[in-house]
């Protein structure tokens, strides 16, 4: 099993984050490669689409308010991977925030470099994404 993550701080509190970023169907408010977010399943389950058309199905699998923290599952996507499980957690970081994203997944028809590469890109652009939404 295969692992990637990314974190960031950010010059906002750690609430301020965690209401942005932690709503299950948020992710169309501060990441642009994902346009659209649908939710099902009573709001476990969200249908995602890609800037480019792809579509992901993610189902939300854990989901701490307290903790500010959330992990959750793929259910269906276009990556070269299978049995996926990735976290959001905020943390508070003295004035601000700090956003760590990371997944845990198997290598499917590629190198497991291969694809921790692709997962470390998604997360690092992710976070770089909602950065800018907090000037400094």
């Amino acid at each position: 099993m295969a692992t990637a993550s990314a974190t960031i701080d950010i010059p906002a509190s750690a609430d301020q984050v965690w209401q942005l970023i932690g709503g299950f169907n948020t992710l169309p408010d501060w990441l642009p490669f994902i346009p659209n977010s649908e939710l099902s399943d009573g709001g476990r389950v969200r249908t995602l689409q890609t800037a480019d058309g792809a579509v992901v199905i993610e189902r939300l699998q854990t989901f701490d308010n307290a903790a500010r923290t959330y992990g959750y599952s793929i259910e269906q996507a276009p990556f070269p991977a299978t049995d996926y499980l990735a976290t959001i957690k905020v943390e508070a970081q003295g004035q601000g925030a700090r956003v760590t994203w990371s997944g845990r997944f198997t290598a499917k028809g590629v190198s497991d470099e291969e694809v921790v590469a692709l997962f470390s890109g998604i997360y690092q652009g992710g976070l770089e994404a909602l950065r800018a939404n907090y000037p400094a």
